[in-house]
């Protein structure tokens, strides 16, 4: 079962988008002790992590998008209260 995001299990979880923004902010943090670093091997890691920023925000915005469908189609989720999913095992 998942670690991080919130479920029947883990109701103290984290949304979807939550956790990739953190994983988002840590890759930026990590690209900033780089930025400097003239070397051929620093440039294509930060050339990567770039990449890697750029499908984590359409990412994010997937998963946002996910929880708006989901808000409006069978309001807030209750699973941070220890309720059911709002799809799935129905």
């Amino acid at each position: 079962m998942t670690h991080y995001l919130v479920t029947e299990e883990n109701p103290a979880g984290k949304k979807l988008e939550e956790v990739l923004s953190m994983v988002r902010k840590d890759i930026l943090e990590r690209c900033t002790l780089i930025t400097d670093d003239p070397r051929p091997e620093a440039r294509s890691v930060l050339a990567n992590n770039m990449r890697i920023l750029n499908l984590l925000t359409d990412a994010i915005l997937l998963a946002e998008d996910s929880t708006s469908i989901l808000d409006k189609a069978f309001g807030p989720s209750q699973a941070g209260k220890g309720g059911p999913p709002r799809i799935g095992h129905l």
